[in-house]
């Protein structure tokens, strides 16, 4: 037993506020020395209950290490299909701690419809405290400000049930704060009328801040600029709060000489955002929100690994819910070229800035994941932020390892880069997706979009907007080894177009994409086709036409 549990709220409700930002935010005072030395500690306590579990002897293959440089050369790299039937089939039994809740993911199509993981309660006890973090990061100005900091903050829900990491996050957010969730009766929404009721909710009650997907703010934010004039009346008269509320926000639009926006509406005092898309609408959210989303980066498998502070910049490690290891780009690259190649890893206190790695985690207390391999690429952006005076490596979500498209002459293009490409052109649309085929013995980029208005695009002129974008960002994320332009050369951009294939999807596309799934069954995760790489039956679902023969030839991502 490790005793009682000091929570958040506990702290808040006392006034104990220089506690409570210690207690949840004090990680980023630790030197690196500091840092590795929670790792270490944490890590040993692990291997003792790894070694008395069933799960934990099979994933290490008999293997017992004592000590971490021991654990690093004796335990494998491990993928979830080395964890089954046992988390499938949710065994509790074999694990190394009982479970206070099972964690789902989407799993993958014809491997795995769900992937099960457990968490302990010491795990979720600290995943409330970094959950915690992350929020009042997200309120705060300056180390230690935590004036915004209350009971009862009215939160847009927007992310998925407890079940989901997503959702799980939210829960305990709220457990650490006693937020109040709009909207207040989501039980049994779907997602599209859960974000519909939370915003109507919030026109009549207000919203202090919104925690889940950056591109729901984006897209309210399009919608309230296209729909400008014509609100519900119905709602209004019978929410005479809210029409207030939307008379104020279009008198300041008018005296803004502009359509209304978001923060015309709303004073919002946090937005904490996730995933790749924290990243590519971060412009666009602040433009029309009046505030920055702060990005933190977490998952299933190891609830949170990283977050941004009140200056949005880089992201810092949590070190006490996973012990971190490293794959470099180069040693993943190896790897992928030959399976049976084990790569090294690097620790926190051994990485460079500027370079790519892959992420491995083990969980600490009592957790069932030893030495797993997530499948993401995070980048080292630099060893400490000096700003904010935080000496520890700063990093951002790169993408995931297999959701690369690797073309000779436009370099490695992530999920990231091709989204932030995409919206840097300002072209309004609904949805993409990309992926790397052979048109004529050409290798080239296929961007499938549908555009929110067909009027007047054309896609050619889309696809040299897209290839200028994509250049631009050659300067911050250097994707591209095989660049030989300067970044603003016109030669750049034409060659890039020679790559460039784009295809208008119909109106409607992704939506009917979308019904279709629902009715078969499909599982949250499997609702929208991926970003990277569909496959020839996404596409045909998309846009049947497309199957009908155009001479494509998909081919693989490397």
């Amino acid at each position: 037993m490790w005793g009682t549990v000091i929570r958040p709220i506990d702290l808040l409700r006392q006034g104990r506020k220089d506690e409570l930002w210690l207690m949840c935010c004090g990680f980023i005072d630790l030197s690196l020395d500091q840092f590795m030395a929670i790792q270490n500690r944490l890590l040993l306590e692990q291997l003792r209950l790894l070694r008395t579990s069933r799960i934990g002897t099979k994933v290490m293959r008999g293997a017992m290490p004592e000590t971490v440089e021991e654990f690093r050369k004796e335990a494998p790299f491990t993928t979830y299909a080395d964890y089954c039937p046992e988390l499938q089939e949710r065994r509790e039994y074999v694990l190394p701690a009982k479970p206070a809740r099972w964690i789902r993911t989407s799993g993958y199509s014809g491997t795995y419809d769900i992937k099960w993981v457990p968490w302990s309660a010491r795990f979720e006890a600290e995943a409330e405290k970094a959950c915690a973090a992350c929020a009042l990061f997200s309120i705060s100005r300056y180390r230690g400000d935590l004036s915004k900091a209350r009971e009862h903050l009215k939160v847009l829900y927007t992310v998925g049930g407890p079940e989901y990491a997503s959702g799980a996050a939210g829960e305990l957010t709220r457990r650490a704060f006693n937020f109040d969730f709009l909207p207040s009766n989501a039980d049994g929404m779907s997602f599209t009328d859960r974000v519909k009721a939370g915003f109507a909710q919030a026109l009549d009650e207000g919203l202090d801040a919104f925690g889940g997907l950056p591109s729901v703010l984006a897209m309210v934010g399009d919608q309230m600029q296209e729909q400008q004039g014509k609100p519900d009346l119905r709602f209004l008269v019978g929410h005479p709060k809210a029409a207030f509320r939307l008379a104020k926000g279009m008198a300041k639009s008018k005296l803004a000489r502009r359509p209304m926006l978001p923060k015309d509406l709303w004073n919002l005092k946090a937005i904490i955002g996730g995933g790749t898309d924290a990243a590519v609408f971060k412009s666009k959210v602040e433009k029309m929100w009046g505030r920055k989303p702060l990005e933190m980066y977490g998952g299933t498998e190891g609830g949170a690994y990283a977050t941004q502070t009140w200056d949005c910049a880089g992201m810092t490690f949590f070190p006490n819910l996973n012990f971190l290891e490293f794959i470099p780009e180069d040693e993943h690259f190896k790897w992928q070229r030959d399976r049976s190649y084990i790569p090294r890893t690097l620790l926190l206190d051994e990485l460079k800035p500027n370079q790519n790695y892959e992420l491995v985690i083990t969980n600490f207390h009592g957790g069932a994941l030893t030495r797993f391999r997530i499948g993401d690429m995070i980048r080292i952006v630099s060893l400490r932020n000096e700003q904010s005076r935080i000496n520890l490596p700063q990093m951002v979500f790169y993408g995931r390892a297999d959701y690369v498209i690797d073309i000779a002459g436009l370099g490695r293009l992530t999920e990231r880069i091709i989204w932030e490409a995409l919206e840097n052109t300002t072209v309004p649309y609904v949805d993409w997706t990309a992926r790397k085929e052979i048109i004529e013995d050409r290798a080239v980029l296929h961007l499938y979009l549908e555009p929110r208005h067909v009027d007047g695009l054309a896609e050619q002129d889309l696809a040299r907007a897209f290839a200028r974008e994509l250049q631009k960002l050659e300067k911050q994320y250097h994707h591209n080894p095989y660049n030989i332009y300067d970044s603003d050369s016109g030669a750049a951009v034409e060659a890039n177009l020679r790559q460039i294939e784009v295809t208008l999807l119909p109106q409607g596309a992704f939506a009917n994409y979308i019904a279709r799934r629902q009715a078969e069954g499909a599982d949250l995760g499997h609702l929208k086709p991926p970003h990277i790489n569909a496959t020839d039956q996404t596409l045909a679902m998309l846009a049947p036409q497309l199957s009908r023969g155009r001479g494509l030839t998909p081919s693989p991502a490397r």
